[in-house]
This record gives C-alpha cells, structure tokens and sequence, in this order.
C-alpha cells in the first residue's frame, strides 16, 4: 500500500475511527456503529474497507506490519548538506549540525544552549572577517537557512558571533577556521 492510499483511506472519520478501535482492542462493527452513532451497516461497510486494504485482520485487530511497510516507504529528510559539515567540526559538532540541518535547511533552532552555540557557530561562517554588513544582507543570507531570520541574527550577536552598530553587522567570533578559503 502506497501513503497516499492509507492517508485516503483515514481521511474518513468513520475508517479512522475504526483503525483505532483495532488499534486498541479490536474493531467490531457494533462498537464502531454505536460509538460513531451509525448505523451498522455503515460501520462494516468500513472495516470492510479496511480489510481490503488489508489494515485489519478478519478478527478487526489492527494489522501492524501493515503500518511499518508504510511508514518505510515514506521518504526521509535529505542529510544535511556536505557543506554545512565542511570544516574542523569535533565529531559531537558535526552530529549536532547533521541532527539540525536537512540539506542547506536549518530544520529547527536548538532550544539547547550547547547545541544553538554549534548552530551559531556554523551560521557565523557564512560571514567574512573584516567585512561590514547592513541587515537587508545578513537577513537574507541567514533566510536561506530558516524562515526565523530574525532570531538567528538576534542570536548571533546576543552570543557575539556578529556585532551591530549603526544597523551595521560584522563577523567578531566564531572559528576563523571552520570552514576553508573559498567553500
């Protein structure tokens, strides 16, 4: 079974209902008329759905490999791009920039300290020494990282990774060598 297909077959409230019954302690179409106040004909027509689709067994337990087939056949999140990993990153760094960036994304920001730090750290490299920056440029170049552009700046400069003057930004920590010349 295809994702789409188990998703259209949830989509119905009666169906999904019914998967959770079978879920928990088997689907019967007396339970499923009664707790969906329906009538029981619409309920088997559902479970019947179901076993079709071959989610439930003919004693409307829920058939669970099922579900594990499905959920392997769901695509995954790119890994983090090879660029993002470039550079003297410790093997913890480099796990917590794999665990936080899909491709060139920053999925989320780390809510840990410890981990933001590593994400900042990283951020920070997109910004070359001794060059000043107004905040259009350093919005953009950290939107293409995370939709919370103006987190990431805030953090940047709160954890001194850039500094701001004037509406002017300039890079003043962070590794000077993470990343080599030129990637």
């Amino acid at each position: 079974m295809e994702p789409i297909d188990y998703l259209s077959i949830c989509l119905d409230p009666v169906r999904l209902h019914s998967l959770g019954a079978a879920a928990a302690e088997g689907a019967t179409a007396a339970g499923v008329a009664e707790a969906m106040r329906i009538a029981e004909r619409d309920a088997l027509r559902a479970l019947g759905s179901l076993r079709v689709a071959g989610l439930i067994d003919d004693d409307g337990h829920l058939v669970v490999e099922v579900l594990h087939q499905i959920g392997a056949s769901l695509p995954t999140a790119p890994d983090a791009d090879p660029d993002i990993l470039a550079g003297t990153w410790s093997d913890e760094e480099a796990g917590i920039l794999t665990t936080f960036f899909s491709g060139a994304r920053l999925v989320e920001i780390p809510a840990n300290h410890s981990k933001r730090l590593v994400i900042l750290e990283r951020l920070a490299q997109e910004f070359e020494p001794g060059l000043r920056y107004d905040e259009r440029d350093v919005s953009f170049r950290l939107q293409m990282f995370h939709e919370d552009y103006a987190a990431l700046r805030r953090y940047l400069v709160d954890e001194g990774f850039l500094t701001r003057v004037d509406g002017v930004y300039w890079r003043s920590g962070g590794r000077s060598d993470a990343r080599p010349p030129g990637s």
